[in-house]
C-alpha cells in the first residue's frame, strides 16, 4: 500500500511539473504558430539589419547613371537598381537599419514620457490628473501621423528629429494606457500597506506600481514599433522624415512610387520590406499579449 500510495503522489507530482511547464510564458507562446512566425520574421529582418552590411560590401550610396533602373537580377544587382544606378539590395539593406533605430528609437522616447505622466497622474488624480491628462485630450486630438508630420515642419528632416517626432506623438497612448492601469492597481490592498510601512511616493510608483502594470506596456509597445514603422515610412514618402544620405524604406518607397510604372521593383521591394517587417510586429504583439493575459491559458 505504502508503495502505491507513493507511485500514485509521485505521478500527482509529474502532472503537477507538467501543467506547469505549459502555463509558462515559453510554452504559451510556443504553441502560438502566429506568434512565432512573426518572432522569426523580426529575427530575420533584424540580423540582416545588422550583418548585411558587413556581408554586402556594396556601397548603397555609389551612384552608375549608365546603369539606372536595371531590373532585378541584373550582374552585380540582384535586385537591379534605381533612378541613379544605385544598387537596391544594399538601400535596403541599409534602409532597415535606419527604419529599425527610428522605430525602436521613437517608441522608447513615448514610452518613457508617457509612462512617466501615466503614473503621475493616475496616482495623484485630483487636480494632476486633469491637467495632465487634459492635454493629453488635446494631443489625440490630431491623428497620430498628422501629429508627426506637423512636429516634423516644426523640427526639420533628419534621423534624430524623426524620433522625437514619433516619440512624441506616441505619448498620449502610452500615458492613457498607463493611468488607466494604475487606476486600478493603486486601490490594492499591498500599496496600501505599503504606505502604511512609510513608503515614498517615488518606491511606491516605480518598485510597486510599475512592475504590475508593465505586462500590458509591453504589449502595447511591441505593437508600437509597427505603427513607428509606418509613420516613418509615411513622413519619408512625403519627403518629410529621412533626408539623403541617409536611407530608408520610406525614402525608397518615395523614389519608387516616381517611376512606378517604368521600374515598379524600386517600390515594390520596399513595401515588401515594410509590410513584412510589420505583420512580424503584430503577430508578434498578438503573441505577447495572450501569453501575459491569465484568462489564455489554453
Amino acid at each position: 500500500m505504502a508503495a502505491t500510495s507513493s507511485l500514485s503522489e509521485q505521478k500527482q507530482q509529474e502532472m503537477l511539473l507538467k501543467e506547469r511547464r505549459a502555463n509558462n510564458a515559453w510554452h504559451k507562446f510556443v504553441r502560438n504558430k502566429s506568434a512565432l512566425v512573426g518572432f522569426i520574421m523580426i529575427v530575420l529582418v533584424l540580423l540582416i539589419a545588422i550583418f548585411g552590411p558587413m556581408l554586402l560590401k556594396t556601397d548603397p550610396a555609389q551612384m552608375d547613371l549608365l546603369n539606372t533602373y536595371a531590373k532585378p537580377g541584373s550582374p552585380g544587382h540582384i535586385l537591379g537598381t534605381d533612378a541613379n544606378g544605385r544598387d537596391l539590395l544594399a538601400r535596403l539593406i541599409h534602409g532597415a537599419r535606419v527604419s529599425f533605430i527610428v522605430a525602436v528609437g521613437g517608441m522608447a522616447v513615448g514610452a518613457v514620457i508617457g509612462i512617466l505622466i501615466g503614473l503621475v497622474a493616475g496616482y495623484c488624480g485630483g487636480a494632476v490628473d486633469a491637467v495632465f491628462m487634459r492635454f493629453m485630450d488635446g494631443m489625440s486630438a490630431f491623428p497620430f501621423t498628422l501629429l508627426a508630420l506637423m512636429l516634423m515642419t516644426v523640427l526639420g528632416g533628419g534621423v534624430a528629429n524623426v524620433i522625437l517626432a514619433i516619440g512624441i506623438a506616441s505619448v498620449p497612448g502610452y500615458a492613457r494606457m498607463t493611468r488607466g492601469q494604475v487606476l486600478i492597481v493603486k486601490n490594492e490592498e499591498y500599496i496600501k500597506a505599503v504606505k502604511a510601512l512609510g513608503a515614498g511616493n517615488p518606491r511606491i510608483l516605480f518598485r510597486h506600481l510599475l512592475p504590475n502594470v508593465v505586462s500590458e506596456l509591453i504589449v502595447y509597445a511591441t505593437l508600437n514599433v509597427a505603427s513607428a514603422i509606418l509613420t516613418e515610412a509615411s513622413l519619408s514618402f512625403l519627403g518629410m522624415g529621412i533626408t539623403p544620405p541617409d536611407v530608408s524604406w520610406g525614402s525608397i518607397l518615395q523614389e519608387g512610387q516616381e517611376c512606378i510604372q517604368t521600374a515598379s521593383h524600386v517600390a515594390t521591394f520596399s513595401g515588401l520590406c515594410i509590410l513584412v517587417t510589420v505583420l512580424g510586429f503584430n503577430l508578434f504583439g498578438d503573441g505577447i499579449r495572450d501569453v501575459l493575459d491569465p484568462k489564455m491559458k489554453k
